[in-house]
Parts: structure tokens; sequence; C-alpha cells
């Protein structure tokens, strides 16, 4: 149940920092520092995301 648990929590996160990113972008433009690092704190969620979802721990 844990799993679950975390793979709704990382939804959850990945979607808070992608409306963060997205406010960025609009403030600051694409290619401003903030951006690029809200971006890369985005892709590690996403990609955690997906290991936990492979994994098979999730159905």
């Amino acid at each position: 149940m844990h799993a679950v648990r975390e793979f709704k929590q990382i939804k959850n996160q990945i979607e808070q920092n992608r409306q963060h990113l997205r406010r960025l972008v609009e403030k600051h433009g694409m290619h401003d520092d903030k951006v690029l690092k809200q971006s890369m704190v985005l892709d590690e969620l996403i990609n955690k995301y997906n290991r936990l979802k492979s994994s098979g721990n999730i159905n």
C-alpha cells in the first residue's frame, strides 16, 4: 500500500511543479535559469514516476 501512496504523491508533485513551471515561463520567458532549474526538477519527478510505474509495484 505504501507504493500506491508514493505513486499518488509523485503525481501530485508533478502537477504542482508543472503549474509552477508554467508560471515561471510566463513571468521570465523560456530561457531564464529559474525555468531551466524548474524544468530539471520536473524531469526528475517524471523519471521517478516512470521508474515506479515500470517496477510493477503499481497496477
